[in-house]
């Protein structure tokens, strides 16, 4: 995909789970990719395996609940990297499990604070530069909850509600400059969050829950390669005429590549029929 060759790339959470893999795709795809992420460690791990398959990438620690933090970030991509062409953001906290009542509020707040907060602070710092230069890309991965109900995972479902919301009032402030934003859900996939449901088992995560992440700690759930395709696409030249919309890695998505996306598909409400 010669549109995201040399194209630089911000993805937080990039120290683990979907937004590891990411990285590692847009990397291998010659994106120049910005790794974020609260965790030395994992950075240091992310960046030596991208490395290691001929990618180049920058590590930046920072925390997303920050401005101050996110916009150093994206001032170091200016330096380092020339600029910033695409925004992945997929930082994320499970959060509580359990009943509301079970839960303790510090916990189901924070969950708000990062998942939130987190993707509204990684945007404001990000889209200065990209309306400066009228061209950008914004990607913000939702998941289960987000689309659907999710009782016993309140904090995490109504925060990335809301961040699928977020993306559909920001996609419209920023069109006549150029600049798409979409959420994309990215199906299950065995991360550490697949083990906090595992651990917390049937009587505070529920049946279906248990039995789901069984299911994908067993396959590993929906293959990398489907999710990088979807994001490489999103943040590509190809997906211009696509903004606002909330799309699943199992969605019939390539259909659309060369046509406009009615207003009511693939919204919060997730209406698809045509």
């Amino acid at each position: 995909m010669t549109s995201i060759r040399d194209k630089s790339v911000l993805i937080t959470g990039a120290g683990r789970g979907i937004g590891k893999r990411l990285a590692l795709g847009f990397a291998l795809a010659g994106a120049r990719v910005g790794l974020l992420a609260r965790s030395q460690a994992e950075l240091d791990l992310a960046k030596l395996e991208i490395e290691q398959a001929g990618g180049n990438a920058l590590r930046i620690r920072a925390d997303v609940r920050d401005l101050e933090q996110m916009s150093a970030a994206v001032d170091r991509m200016r330096v380092v990297f020339g600029g910033l062409d695409t925004l992945i953001v997929a930082a994320g906290v499970q959060g509580p499990i359990g009943p509301l009542l079970s839960t303790k509020p510090k916990a189901w707040n924070e969950t708000i604070e990062i998942n939130l907060i987190g993707a509204v602070n990684s945007c404001r710092a990000a889209l200065p530069p990209m309306i400066e230069r009228r061209s950008g890309k914004i990607i913000l991965i939702v998941g289960g909850g987000s689309g659907h109900s999710r009782p016993n995972f309140s904090s995490y479902a109504a925060s990335k509600a809301a961040v699928v919301r977020f993306a559909e009032c920001l996609a419209v402030e920023v069109s006549d400059h150029n600049v798409q934003v979409n959420s994309v859900s990215p199906g299950s996939s065995y991360t550490h969050m697949t083990d906090e449901i595992l651990h917390a088992g049937e009587e505070r995560a529920g049946g279906r829950e248990i039995e789901d992440a069984e299911q994908v700690r067993i396959t590993g759930g929906v293959a990398p390669e489907k999710q990088i395709q979807l994001a490489l696409f999103l943040a590509s030249e190809r997906s211009n005429h696509i903004s606002g919309k909330l799309i699943h890695v199992n969605d019939d998505w390539k259909r659309f590549e060369h046509d406009n996306m009615k207003p009511e598909l693939y919204t919060l409400r997730r209406v698809q029929k045509i």
